[in-house]
């Protein structure tokens, strides 16, 4: 049955009636509890949207809303027009113009060439590079004889692609890594440790964190690196960063790269986009740079999964870089404008009345601590009565009730306690005077009590 047919079949009560059966006896392969966190917020948003016919506050993206700058789309649109072969051919793992040299110059503020120990490549996306890091560190090897004796530790709360790929899709070991708010939501070795221990494990095979963090947009400092570089080394533990927000931080946010590079025996990686970085998501293209070995383990694992980005837009960006000038200030600029709206939506959160979970020091998001009521309603009671977790009945309930959205994480506290989180970004136009109008007379329904 085509599409057009399933249209035309729900505006009939029978059509309707056939086609639940028909679902009910196609048999899933995938539960459809597995839907992407960030796709199931899109409906919720959907769903308020209809239901009011007004425009919903979406707090939820952590993609930008607005479009890489002017000198950017003007270097796109030549190169997609240039017949050169290599423009519109396979990328595979070709360097076009410097591009890599670039990026890593502008994210993890080194200069590639000097050091010769370490490589970079292109790639077609932080999400889908993450995807393969398990295969790239031997986790499909013939000499595991134990689906499990591969171990992956990373952090929660977290955008989590990694333990989900690593744990649910590719059947490894995987040990959870606590971030808490009661320290910031920092990275500590000892919790690592601590969490290895509970495991009664010797070691991880692959160490993955985010930094700056998501939903904590929280830096890093040098000694927090030195400290897990050290783990790593003494474990034989291969080290990744994703680095998604770095192009949107300051100095106080230190890469992986800037201290990685001095540890010849390190094995790493830190992966950059331009998605964050120039407001250019739908580029699919970033870069991922680190020691030799580690990379060129990466690459035998892509070159059959696929066959890189879009190389006109490799070469746009290349071209972008040889002014590195220009491109800070692009960034500079970028990071204004979120500095400007965090300055607003901070203050409008906690005057009414939440609580942060975390400060926003590097990126754009904003991480609260759900109440214990909010709107009148005893989220416990909510909770139980719709059958969700507490931080999911939390965010519905807002949705529902005021049109602002954000996205859900379920955090614990160093006594194992649950703590519910809301994320909420700054990836809208949230300096408008209207968006400000309806906002703060919504903010002033919620009444958190914690």
């Amino acid at each position: 049955m085509d599409f057009g047919n399933i249209l035309r079949e729900l505006k009939r009560p029978l059509g309707r009636f056939y086609l639940i059966c028909y679902a009910c006896w196609m048999p899933r392969r995938i539960p459809p509890s597995g839907i992407n966190l960030f796709q199931s917020i899109y409906i919720l948003l959907d769903e308020y949207q209809r239901r009011t016919g007004q425009p919903a506050f979406n707090l939820s993206l952590g993609n930008p809303d607005g479009v890489p700058p002017e000198a950017i789309r003007r270097l796109e649109a030549a190169f997609a027009q240039d017949p050169g072969y290599d423009y519109h051919t396979y990328a595979e793992d070709k360097d076009l113009l410097g591009f890599c040299a670039g990026m890593v110059e502008l994210h993890g503020r080194i200069r590639l060439a000097e050091h010769p120990h370490l490589r970079a490549t292109p790639i077609a996306g932080i999400k889908s590079a993450t995807a393969v890091i398990p295969l790239a560190c031997g986790l499909h090897l013939p000499d595991r004889r134990r689906r499990d004796e591969f171990v992956v530790a990373s952090n929660l709360p977290a955008y989590d692609v990694i333990g989900t790929w690593a744990e649910h899709y590719l059947g490894a070991r995987r040990v959870v890594w606590p971030l808490y708010s009661a320290e910031d939501m920092r990275l500590c070795v000892a919790h690592l440790e601590s969490a290895l221990s509970r495991a009664h494990l010797q070691r991880p095979d692959l160490v993955f964190v985010i930094r700056p963090g998501n939903p904590a947009s929280v830096a890093v400092t040098a000694a927090e690196w030195q400290a897990l570089i050290g783990f790593c080394l003494e474990h034989g533990s291969r080290l990744v960063n994703d680095a998604a927000y770095a192009g949107l931080s300051d100095e106080n946010c230190v890469p992986l790269a800037q201290v990685a590079k001095d540890y010849p025996d390190l094995e790493w990686l830190e992966l950059y986009s331009v998605s964050k970085s120039f407001s250019d998501p739908g580029a699919r293209l970033g870069t991922l740079v680190g020691s030799r070995d580690f990379v060129e383990d990466y690459i035998t694992i892509k070159g059959n999964t696929d066959s890189g980005p879009v190389p006109a837009l490799m070469a746009a960006y290349g071209r972008f870089f040889a002014d590195l000038p220009a491109a800070r200030r692009a960034l500079e600029d970028l990071r204004d404008l979120y500095r400007r709206r965090l300055e607003y939506v901070i203050p409008a959160f906690r005057k009414a009345g939440l609580l942060q979970a975390c400060p926003t020091d590097a990126g754009f998001f904003t991480l609260w601590k759900a109440p214990r009521r909010i709107l009148g309603v005893d989220l416990a009671e909510e909770a139980r009565q719709r059958g969700l977790g507490a931080p999911e009945a939390c965010n519905r309930l807002v949705i529902r009730e005021t049109g602002i959205v954000g996205v859900h994480f379920a955090g614990r506290d160093p006594e194992g306690r649950p703590e519910p989180l809301l994320r909420y970004a700054v990836c809208a136009d949230v300096l408008n005077r209207g968006f400000q109008d309806r906002f703060e007379e919504q903010l002033a329904l919620l009444k958190p009590e914690y």
